[in-house]
């Protein structure tokens, strides 16, 4: 077996068995590593005038990724955090080399120790109540459209549910009536379950009796009953919020995305008291450290915390113990 055969293999080996059977990879994980190698195929192409089937896994060495790597932020203009991302795909193909082909174990420990690269990390951005009304009241509930519009984005904001989660829903996904919920396979092929409340379980309701485009068509269908694309749900959110914007300007100076709404979704149950062990578990996060942003940008809480610290240059008061009766009549 000659060396591009072997790297073509080991390449779909690691698609086929390591992705798909092995791990069972969302599918927006499996199209996110493939544009990954996409992208670094073609710069290799150019870079050593060879075709992508004619490659050998030792060009794909450490120099050349760095370089690849490189090109995204210089020339593609990504950032630090899209190069992050890239990079994780292609660490985790060497990972797959070092175990299948033990001969290549040095090049793939010499690509897998390519750093991350640090970037800042702003505050998590995120709607008010205010403005999610006014985004809620923008589509025209008059047509079919604004009706799935209004029903998409109510289920959104009160759930949490990624675009990927909100886009593949069914309709028997939708539990409607006594102890009404969404069920969704979420990352790392999690399954979860999101009550909906009252005022979402009525609107719900009413879009399931709208009459059907197509055969098994989605929970959510776009104008022929197919499955709504990521980019227009990104469209059809930025229409209704520039409508909003001009009856809630701070609107305006938002980048408002379906990712922001999951983001209210969080502040809100904080801002309601709820733990962040079950706001990570409502979200379906891996790791409880990963709701920690959502305490970072909440400056409510942070005020409530100053709120009790004593001010600078202030006599701190001392401890008086409370009146034994009336503790006694709180008590009853």
């Amino acid at each position: 077996m000659n060396a591009a055969a072997n790297f073509a293999m080991l390449l779909e080996g690691f698609f086929t068995r390591r992705l798909m059977t092995q791990r069972r990879a969302s599918p927006h994980t499996i199209a996110s590593y493939r544009d990954t190698f996409r992208l670094l195929l073609r710069f290799a192409q150019q870079r050593l005038c060879k075709a992508p089937s004619q490659l050998a896994l030792s060009d794909i060495d450490a120099p050349l990724v760095l370089a690849f790597l490189d090109e995204l932020e210089q020339r593609r203009g990504a950032s630090a955090r899209t190069r992050n991302l890239r990079l994780t795909a292609i660490h985790s193909f060497f990972r797959y080399v070092a175990f299948e082909s033990p001969a290549h174990a040095a090049q793939a420990q010499r690509v897998v120790a390519i750093p991350s690269k640090r970037f800042t990390r702003a505050l998590v951005g995120y709607l008010v109540r205010a403005e999610v009304d006014a985004v809620l009241a923008a589509p025209d509930r008059s047509t079919w459209s604004g009706r799935r519009d209004h029903a998409l984005i109510l289920l959104a904001v009160q759930t949490g549910l990624r675009l990927s989660e909100l886009t593949g829903l069914q309709r028997e996904d939708l539990s409607i009536g006594a102890g009404s919920h969404v069920r969704v396979i979420g990352k790392g092929r999690k399954e979860r379950c999101t009550p909906l409340s009252k005022a979402t379980r009525a609107v719900m309701t009413a879009w399931l009796r709208e009459p059907l485009k197509a055969t098994g068509q989605p929970l959510f269908p776009n104008a022929q009953g197919g499955r709504l694309s990521s980019h227009g749900v990104h469209y059809l959110l930025a229409k209704h919020v520039a409508t909003a914007s001009r009856t809630y300007p701070s609107l305006a100076s938002k980048r408002v995305t379906p990712h922001m709404l999951r983001h209210t979704t969080a502040m809100d149950l904080l801002q309601a008291g709820v733990e962040q062990a079950v706001i990570a578990l409502w979200l379906g996060h891996e790791s409880i450290e990963t709701t920690q942003k959502y305490l970072d940008a909440n400056l409510a809480l942070k005020e409530q915390v100053l709120a009790r610290t004593t001010p600078p240059g202030a006599k701190a008061g001392r401890y008086r113990p409370g009146d034994k009766l009336l503790a006694f009549l709180t008590a009853l």
